[in-house]
């Protein structure tokens, strides 16, 4: 890390139950036993509802809590926020974000895919191995990349816990009316 920089380590997933990010590691190493247990539709399922996890999860509501604060306030930005692979916890932040700054749907769903195209390319050889292992090529794109089901899937969790993006800020993650405009006020030019 450049001189300067803050790190700020928030553990979305801390609360959850299994330990689903090892398990596929140890899975894409073993592509035969990996068509298995993630093939036919598996873990498209398994990032659905990790998906849905972003939204519910104690942690993972105190940890984007924290990160919505942190981009709200001057002290705190310039600001970078990533997780291991930079697509899903990192993707979920992303579509809020946008989404109560008042980007369409559509819109944030095509950022979201475009994850696709520097992500896929990132990891080529990885899933080149794997297939050449054996594996089929769907679940390491499935793993490696986004599909529409997993964002669908927490848009889904927040609509059915919260009902709209403002209501999810203000109960899910604490960040009330005044923090809110804070963070639109932050990234949004009024003209």
């Amino acid at each position: 890390m450049p001189s300067g920089v803050r790190y700020a380590l928030l553990d979305v997933l801390a609360d959850a139950k299994t330990s689903a990010p090892a398990e596929l590691e140890a899975l894409l190493h073993d592509p035969k036993k990996a068509n298995d247990v993630l093939g036919g539709g598996k873990i498209e399922a398994m990032f659905m509802d990790g998906y849905r996890a972003f939204v519910s999860l104690p942690s993972a509501k105190q940890s984007y809590r924290t990160l919505f604060l942190s981009l709200a306030d001057p002290a705190k930005t310039p600001a970078v926020f990533h997780c291991t692979t930079g697509k899903d916890r990192t993707g979920w932040a992303a579509a809020a974000l946008l989404t109560l700054l008042g980007v369409p749907r559509e819109t944030v769903m095509a950022d979201f895919m475009r994850t696709n195209d520097y992500t896929l390319p990132q990891f080529k050889q990885q899933i080149d191995d794997f297939v050449a292992a054996g594996g089929d090529r769907s679940i390491a794109e499935a793993v490696f990349g986004v599909k529409p089901e997993y964002l669908e899937a927490a848009f889904d969790e927040m609509q059915q816990g919260f009902g709209t993006i403002e209501t999810y800020f203000t109960k899910a993650l604490g960040i009330d009316a005044e923090g809110q405009k804070a963070l639109i006020d932050r990234f949004l030019v009024q003209e």
